[in-house]
C-alpha cells in the first residue's frame, strides 16, 4: 500500500492505492464514476440544508457577536456570526453602561481588554482550527460556544480589571472555533456559487447584531436593581441567550454531510456529489505535514495573512472605540447608544449589495473587495479634514468606515475557494484569522488619550492601512490570475485520475476502491483541474 503525498505512482498503469484515512471522507460515500445529482434533486436538497443550517449559524453569529461587544466599550470581532456579534459589541456598550466607572478602570486597562482578547485569540486560533479537523466540527463548536456563554455572565461578577481581564482572555480561547468552523461547514455543504451568498447572510449579521446589542443597551439603562448594574444585566441576558444557543447546536448541528441527522443515507451521497465541483472535498481528520508545508509556502497564504492583519488593525481598534468616538462627537450616551443601530443596518446593506455583486458577476470577488474600500479610505479622510463642529458630517464619515465589513466578507469568501486540501484549509484559516486578531490587539493602543478629541494620527494610519490592504488584495487577484493562465496552458495532469483506496469490505477482507479525484483530499496546487476563483 502506498502513500498519496509520497507520489507512488505505478508508471506503466498510473494506478495509486492508499489508505482510506489520507482520502476525504467523501470518499466513504461516493466511489467510482458517480452519476451526478439531477437538477431537481439538487435544488431539493439544497434548501433542506439551508433550512437546517443556516438559521443555527445566524443565531450563534447574532448572539457571540453581540455579547462580546457589548460589554466593555466597544470590542468586536467580525468573525463569529449572529449571537456572537452580539456577544462582541457588549464590551461598547457596557462602556457606556458604568462598566468603565464600576470597574475602576484607567484608559490603558480598558484598551487591554480589548488587546488581551484579541492577544488570547491569537495564541490559540491554530490549535482550534486542528480540534476542528480532528474532532467533530459541531460539537467542538457546541463545547467552545457554552464556554462562552458560562464566561459572558461571569462578567457580570468582575469588579476590577483583573476579573475583567481572566475572562476577556477565556473569550479569546474560545473566539477562534466559530467562524472558522462555518467556513469549514460552508465549504461541505454548498457549491462555490452558493457560499457567497450564505457567508454573506450569516456574517451580515454582525449588523443585526449591533442593532439587537443597541436595543438591548437601551433596554439595560432602564434596569435599576440596587448594586446590580445596567451593564452586569446586559452580560447577564446575553450571556444567557448563548447558553441557550450551544443547547440548539449540540441537538441540530451537523457536523458534516456524512452524517447530517436531517438527511437519509441516498440524500448524503447526493449532498456530497453536489459539492465535488468545489474540487475542495467534504473532509479529512488525518493531519498531512506535506500539506502544512505547501501552505507555509504559497505566497497567496501570506498575501491574505498579510491582508488580514491591515484589516485587523484598521478596524479592530476603531470598532472597540466606536462608541467613545461618537460620543466625543457631542452626542450623549443614548444618543450614541441609538446611533450605533444605524452602524448595523450600513453593514448589513453594504454586505448584501457586496455578495449579491459578487454572486452575479463572474471573477469579482477581488475586484468587489478593493472597491468596497474606497469609501473607507474617504471616510478616514473626512474625519480629518472635516470641522470639528460639524459633528453630522464627522458621524457620516465614520458610518462610511462600517462598509469595511463588507471587503472582510469577500476576502474570507475568496479564501474559502482558493485553498484546497483540508490541512491546508485550517492552516490557512488560522493564518488568515490569526492574522486579524493580531492587527487587532495592535489597534487597541493606537487610540489613545492623548490623540483625543480629534485622534488624527489614528485616522491618519488608519486610512494608510486601508490603502495598503487595497494594494495586497490586487497583488494577490494578480498572482491568482497568472497561475490560472499558466494551468490553461499545461498538458492535463492524469496522475490522479485512477485512485484506489484500501477498505475493510463486508467479507472483512481488504478491498480496493476507486474514488473520484474531487475525493482525494488534493490541494489546489496538487489539482491540475483547480482553477482559483477571481
Amino acid at each position: 500500500m502506498r502513500d498519496l503525498d509520497d507520489k507512488a505512482l505505478d508508471q506503466e498503469k498510473h494506478v495509486v492505492t492508499i489508505d482510506a484515512k489520507d482520502a476525504d471522507i467523501g470518499a466513504a460515500l461516493v466511489t467510482g464514476e458517480s452519476a451526478l445529482v439531477d437538477a431537481a434533486e439538487g435544488l431539493r436538497i439544497r434548501r433542506k440544508i439551508d433550512k437546517h443550517i443556516l438559521p443555527l449559524m445566524c443565531i450563534l453569529y447574532l448572539c457571540v457577536m453581540n455579547s462580546t461587544s457589548l460589554v466593555e466599550g466597544y470590542e468586536t470581532n467580525d468573525l463569529d456570526a449572529s449571537i456572537q456579534a452580539v456577544d462582541k459589541n457588549t464590551l461598547g456598550y457596557s462602556a457606556i453602561l458604568g462598566m468603565r466607572t464600576s470597574a475602576h478602570l484607567t484608559v490603558n486597562q480598558y484598551n487591554w481588554l480589548g488587546t488581551i482578547f484579541f492577544l488570547s485569540y491569537f495564541a490559540f486560533e491554530y490549535p482550534q482550527n486542528l480540534a476542528l479537523q480532528r474532532f467533530p466540527v459541531g460539537k467542538w463548536m457546541t463545547l467552545n460556544i457554552l464556554v462562552w456563554g458560562v464566561v459572558l455572565i461571569c462578567h457580570a461578577a468582575c469588579t476590577s480589571f483583573a476579573g475583567l481581564f481572566v475572562v476577556r482572555l477565556i473569550l479569546g480561547m474560545c473566539e477562534g472555533s466559530v467562524t472558522a468552523g462555518f467556513m469549514i461547514t460552508n465549504s461541505m455543504f454548498w457549491t462555490r456559487d452558493e457560499q457567497i451568498v450564505r457567508i454573506g447572510l450569516w456574517y451580515g449579521m454582525t449588523g443585526l447584531a449591533q442593532i439587537v446589542g443597541g436595543f438591548l443597551s437601551f433596554g439595560s439603562l432602564h434596569i435599576h436593581t440596587g448594586a446590580f448594574e445596567p451593564w452586569q444585566w446586559l452580560m447577564a441576558i446575553t450571556g444567557i441567550l448563548t447558553i441557550l444557543t450551544a443547547v440548539a447546536f449540540y441537538c441540530y448541528y451537523p457536523d458534516s454531510p456524512a452524517n447530517a441527522w436531517f438527511l437519509n443515507e441516498e440524500e448524503r451521497i447526493a449532498a456530497i456529489q453536489r459539492v465535488k465541483g468545489n474540487q475542495t472535498g467534504v473532509e479529512n481528520k488525518h493531519f498531512k505535514k506535506q500539506q502544512l508545508i505547501e501552505t507555509l509556502t504559497d505566497p497567496k497564504t501570506w498575501l491574505f495573512g498579510f491582508y488580514a492583519l491591515l484589516c485587523g488593525a484598521s478596524t479592530g481598534g476603531l470598532a472597540f472605540q466606536r462608541q467613545i468616538i461618537v460620543s466625543s462627537f457631542g452626542f450623549s450616551n443614548l444618543q450614541t447608544t441609538l446611533l450605533g443601530c444605524v452602524d448595523g443596518v450600513i453593514q448589513i446593506v453594504a454586505i448584501y449589495i457586496g455578495v449579491e455583486l459578487a454572486s452575479r458577476i463572474p471573477n469579482s470577488r477581488g475586484w468587489l473587495a478593493m472597491a468596497f474600500y474606497i469609501p473607507n479610505i474617504l471616510g478616514a479622510l473626512l474625519v480629518n479634514l472635516l470641522p470639528w463642529g460639524n459633528r453630522v458630517g464627522l458621524l457620516f464619515a465614520v458610518w462610511l468606515t462600517d462598509i469595511n465589513a463588507t471587503t472582510f466578507v469577500l476576502v474570507l469568501i475568496w479564501v474559502g475557494q482558493t485553498t484546497a486540501g483540508h490541512t491546508k484549509k485550517v492552516t490557512t484559516n488560522a493564518i488568515v484569522f490569526g492574522g486579524d486578531c493580531l492587527g487587532a490587539a495592535v489597534a487597541q493602543f493606537l487610540w489613545q488619550a492623548k490623540y483625543s478629541p480629534r485622534n488624527h494620527i489614528p485616522w491618519i494610519v488608519t486610512g494608510v492601512m486601508y490603502v495598503l490592504a487595497l494594494g495586497t488584495l490586487l497583488a494577490n487577484r494578480t498572482l491568482l490570475d497568472l497561475r490560472n493562465k499558466h494551468r490553461a496552458t499545461v498538458p492535463h495532469n492524469d496522475a490522479y485520475e485512477d485512485v484506489h483506496v484500501v477498505r475493510l469490505g463486508e467479507d472483512g477482507k481488504h478491498v480496493e476502491v476507486k474514488v473520484a479525484k474531487e475525493f482525494l483530499d488534493l490541494t489546489d496546487k496538487q489539482n491540475s483541474d483547480f482553477r482559483y476563483a477571481l
